[in-house]
């Protein structure tokens, strides 16, 4: 139990149902539509695509999502991929003539097609109760009306606006200016694109008068995107990847996703004794620091398209952790791994829920980068994704750009399962950090026994770049220890992602938890 003479927050408790995301007017929403008798897929839409107008430097219609979903009275989990391909026309060699050695993040090169409307038309008809329509009408209000913006928010418009460009400036500017904390932002035209959508479906969005304004744009601008791209759109259904970390199962969304880089990272983390270690400390740091390269390592060499990847065996397999684990000298750091094509983002929505049936969601929608490519069509207003900076230019990788392709995705949704029984619908916001997040989410729950609400709280720590990023809550002895190991020690910028959970208990309660790193909260009824 935390101290209460201490600032923080408790984990929220309730019985029938539950939201937790980073905006309350969104867990909101999705707890007033399981009241009006929707279940958790119907709220988790709703919820989702009204923070495309409450966090909009986060996520949008002109993105992609992936989602884990546990139907209600089942132990079945299946997972949805909403991610879009690059256009058939495409070629990483066009790209390379034209002197690039990796995708361009604010071009119209890096749109990939939104898969997200698809998705989300689909899960709505396979697993909803009350209809898209019903989904979707919380979003239609705020965005006629507006939200306030609140103070996340504002905190990352200015450095990530300044990627908007034409059209979406003025759609996602107010009066020309970034919006202050308590401004009203309004997104009409979606609005109206929304209405179309909850009329006709999918159709409205990737056929008809929608279709032609985003080709007009991005043809307008070069682009190679095609009526034929948008009509082969398809999310596809798949199982989850399974993994046991002391007891708990683990379950992550498939490639393209970096879900499996998770569990690479626990099955070297089981080779050591984090519950002898400071969760706070230096050593537990760093071993989870040199786990991080070696993973990630991994995935820049291997994860691709399914459909490409050939090494997902061997990211799963106890042997290739048992060897990467010997590598780690706790006395020293090792090299970084060599960076991506990717430019470095930490900009996605999560959200779960669970409903009285206890039908589980956990899903993820993201543009990638802050305004994602700063590219909108004119007008429905579609900010674009630039889900495409996630491929690799070099010839031969599994993640080469090519038509018909979806990239290297970075958002995962998780669940934990245990002994059968879906136990914990959880994701951890952040770009590159999200692997990393959910081990240490993980590790915090079952190492050192922290509650729900603690496991979000504590301290993150996370290397990329070539530097150990230390949250403040670090101490000046922590750091100090570890520049001695040979880690490059910088205080990000910002927080380091941005958690939510729900758990399941074993007498039925909910209990939810959320990042304070965000302006969110878990409620319940």
């Amino acid at each position: 139990m935390r101290d209460f003479h201490l600032p923080g927050r408790s984990a929220v408790y309730a019985s029938n149902g539950m939201c937790a995301t980073s905006h309350p007017l969104a867990a909101q929403a999705a707890v007033d539509v399981l009241r009006r008798g929707g279940n958790a897929m119907d709220a988790a839409i709703a919820g989702a695509v009204l923070l495309g107008v409450a966090e909009p430097q986060m996520t949008g219609i002109g993105g992609d999502c992936f989602a884990l979903v546990s139907p209600s009275g089942s132990e079945e989990v299946v997972a949805v991929n909403g991610s879009g391909r690059a256009p058939n026309a495409a070629t990483a060699q066009r790209l390379r003539d034209a002197g690039h050695t990796s995708v361009p993040v604010h071009d119209v090169e890096a749109i990939t097609i939104p898969g997200a409307i698809d998705a989300f038309c689909n899960m709505s008809d396979k697993w909803g109760k009350l209809g898209l329509a019903d989904s979707l009408a919380p979003a239609i209000h705020y965005m006629e009306t507006g939200v306030p913006v609140a103070p996340r928010v504002a905190f990352d418009w200015p450095n990530s606006g300044k990627c908007l460009t034409g059209s979406a400036r003025q759609d996602f500017m107010v009066n020309g200016q970034v919006p202050k904390i308590g401004d009203m932002f309004a997104l009409p035209k979606q609005a109206k694109l929304l209405r179309k959508i909850a009329k006709d479906g999918r159709a409205a969005f990737y056929e008809g008068e929608a279709l032609d304004d985003m080709l007009a744009t991005l043809n307008g601008l070069g682009g190679l995107h095609s009526a034929e791209d948008f009509a082969d759109t398809a999310c596809t259904i798949t199982s989850p990847v399974s993994g046991d970390y002391k007891g708990q199962e683990l379950l992550e969304h498939p490639p393209n996703g970096q879900g499996i880089i998770a569990h690479l990272m626990l099955n070297i983390l089981s080779h050591f004794d984090l519950s002898n270690l400071d969760p706070f400390g230096a050593d537990r740091v760093h071993i989870e620091a040199e786990t991080a390269k070696l993973a990630y390592d991994a995935r820049n060499r291997f994860l691709a398209d399914p459909e490409h990847m050939t090494k997902l065996d061997h990211l799963l397999s106890p042997q290739t952790a048992e060897k990467l684990a010997g590598l780690i000298d706790m006395n020293r750091a090792m090299t970084a791994p060599a960076a991506l094509s990717e430019a470095v983002h930490k900009d996605t929505i999560y959200i779960t829920v669970v409903d009285r049936d206890r039908m589980a969601v956990s899903l993820i929608y993201s543009i990638f980068h802050g305004f994602g490519s700063g590219i909108a069509s004119e007008k429905f207003g579609v900010l674009f994704q630039n889900r495409g900076a996630g491929f690799s230019l070099v010839s031969g990788h599994p993640n080469e750009l090519a038509g018909g392709k979806r990239p290297m995705h970075t958002i995962i949704p998780a669940m934990l399962r245990e002994q059968g029984r879906v136990t914990m619908p959880f994701g951890v916001m952040g770009g590159q950090y999200q692997p990393n997040g959910h081990a240490r989410v993980l590790t915090n729950l079952v190492d050192y026994g922290m509650d729900l609400q603690s496991a979000l709280d504590a301290p993150r720590s996370f290397v990329d770049g070539g530097k150990l990023q230390l949250e403040r809550g670090f101490g000046d002895g922590v750091r100090g220890e570890l520049a001695d190991r040979g880690h490059d020690i910088t205080t990000p910028d910002g927080p380091l992602g941005g958690a939510q959970a729900i758990r399941i208990r074993d007498n039925g309660v909910l209990e939810g938890a959320s990042d304070p790193r965000k302006d969110g909260c878990a409620i319940g009824y």
